[in-house]
């Protein structure tokens, strides 16, 4: 099969591999050279292309004119008149024309020539000369005369623009022979959009979308002083500023959640007095509904618990999701939650208590697994704590606590220690029984512990014969394991036998860092 590569033809030079050159030439030199001679010509083609179509429309318009000169002078021929006249008044009429100046030329196109003449220039031109060849030749028959140099000269210009429109056909083919980047456009482009048609399925959807719609259920807006202008609000939160920023000082930052005298007022309304709930949260909005207060009210429920006020607990789980509802429903929202909370068998009342419930149980639930943790870690020793023991069995420790209404001097120390001390431990004092106050320290921490035991041994409330001993220390278990064993001495030697870290009564008391 024969390949045919004529296609290749409209290139005018083709890549490296195509071309051959001699040894002794660059290759790559050659290649820039030729690649300037094409340029060179193409450009040279276009500005020969320009000016013969310049010349084309010239031509055109000083041929229509001889015409009519032509026919002119073959009219008044018959008439006698003057042909001097008739030509004159010819040019005349051209040089009137709003079309006498010929158009201007491209650009580069005949830039040698600083002025172009008009077309009734160019007759006047033609009939000088005509008159001048009638004058050489002796013409008699003055219209004869200029009826033939018109025609002669005419014949020239014809032959002129035959000459021009073959050459500029020839240069035409040769540009329009070769590709070149100027060539490259676009063939076609075509889009369609149905834009009617969208339109119309758009509104058949809209149409079955209403047919199908469920009947619209009103909603009760909570909220709808929200869309209020954003001047209104900033005055609001610029009233409530001073507010938040004293609040906040009772707070705190960080992590150290402190439960603060507001929240604690809060907690102390009864359950069941929605009024004056509301009108406390109403009232101190600006303090109470943020969810710090609700973290604070549940913290409290928390300590209530492990302090075995579930009452209380409750009290205060119930009124921190009632901040937690009223703040994500809005200011405008809270009047119509109470409303409805309030309302005999309503839904919202319902959910409402059904969520106190669950919270109260979860809250009460973690606080008795720490509590029953706390208990066995007890029994097994694993948690440090602070614990009181006679150091003999024959010893015993007496509490002493002076009567409440004692105006004596000396005991306002105690008096003072006394009442400086939490119920439970007060009340655990007036038993008389040491288990009972061993209890109330087993549930404190010990830095708390090491400072209630500290206070009793420097008021003088403990009354001990020889002293106390820390049973939660390595040592301390030893000598109660010695005494219950019966191996320690009696006699003179007790006191010579006894730890060091035993001290006098009254003084401080050993215990577990």
């Amino acid at each position: 099969m024969v390949l045919d590569y004529s296609k290749w033809d409209a290139l005018e030079l083709s890549d490296d591999s195509d071309i051959e050159v001699h040894p002794n030439v660059d290759k790559r030199s050659f290649i820039r050279a030729k690649q300037n001679q094409i340029h060179m010509e193409r450009e040279q083609r276009r500005h020969e292309i320009k000016t013969l179509k310049y010349e084309k429309i010239i031509n055109e318009g000083l041929l229509s004119r001889i015409n009519s000169l032509l026919q002119r002078l073959k009219d008044e021929q018959p008439k006698g008149a003057n042909a001097d006249e008739v030509v004159f008044k010819v040019i005349l009429s051209a040089a009137a024309d709003s079309e006498d100046a010929p158009p201007s030329p491209p650009e580069g196109v005949h830039t040698e020539i600083k002025e172009h003449q008009k077309y009734s220039q160019m007759l006047s031109s033609l009939a000088d000369q005509v008159k001048k060849e009638m004058a050489d030749k002796k013409v008699e028959d003055t219209y004869a005369g200029y009826i033939a140099g018109v025609e002669e000269h005419k014949g020239k210009v014809e032959d002129l623009q035959k000459q021009l429109l073959t050459r500029l056909a020839e240069l035409e083919k040769i540009e329009n022979s070769k590709i070149t980047s100027d060539s490259i456009h676009t063939g076609f482009d075509t889009s369609f959009i149905t834009k009617a048609d969208a339109e119309k399925k758009k509104k058949e959807a809209e149409k079955n979308k209403k047919k199908n719609k469920a009947p619209e259920e009103k909603v009760e807006l909570l909220n709808p002083g929200a869309g209020a202008s954003a001047s209104t609000k900033k005055a609001e939160e610029a009233d409530s500023s001073s507010d938040d920023d004293a609040d906040d000082e009772d707070e705190g930052t960080g992590d150290d959640l402190k439960v603060t005298p507001l929240a604690r007022e809060f907690a102390k309304i009864k359950i069941g007095d929605y009024r004056a709930t509301r009108d406390f949260i109403m009232n101190h909005r600006t303090k109470l509904l943020k969810e710090r207060k609700t973290d604070e009210l549940l913290m409290e429920a928390f300590d209530a618990v492990m302090s075995g006020d579930e009452n209380y607990a409750r009290q205060c789980v119930h009124h921190g999701l009632l901040l937690q509802y009223c703040r994500s429903l809005g200011p405008d929202g809270i009047p119509l939650f109470f409303t409805r909370i309030t309302t005999q068998g309503h839904r919202a009342g319902t959910l409402f208590r059904d969520d106190v419930n669950d919270t109260f149980n979860k809250i009460r639930t973690r606080a008795k697994e720490i509590m029953k943790a706390s208990a066995n870690a007890n029994e097994q020793g694993e948690v440090e704590q602070i614990q009181l023991h006679a150091v003999d069995p024959n010893t015993t420790i007496n509490i002493s606590i002076p009567p409440l209404d004692s105006t004596n001097p000396e005991d306002a120390p105690a008096l003072e220690t006394f009442k400086s001390f939490s119920p439970d431990m007060q009340k655990a004092l007036q038993s008389k029984s040491l288990d009972e106050v061993n209890i109330v320290l087993g549930r404190m921490k010990v830095s708390e512990a090491e400072e209630v035991v500290e206070k009793l041994g420097n008021s003088g409330i403990l009354v001990l014969e020889e002293g106390i001993v820390d049973a939660t220390t390595e040592e301390g278990k030893k000598f109660l394991s010695e005494l219950e064993g019966g191996h320690l001495a009696e006699g003179q030697n007790h006191a010579q036998d006894t730890p060091a870290d035993i001290g006098e009564p009254g003084n401080s008391v050993d215990e577990i860092d």
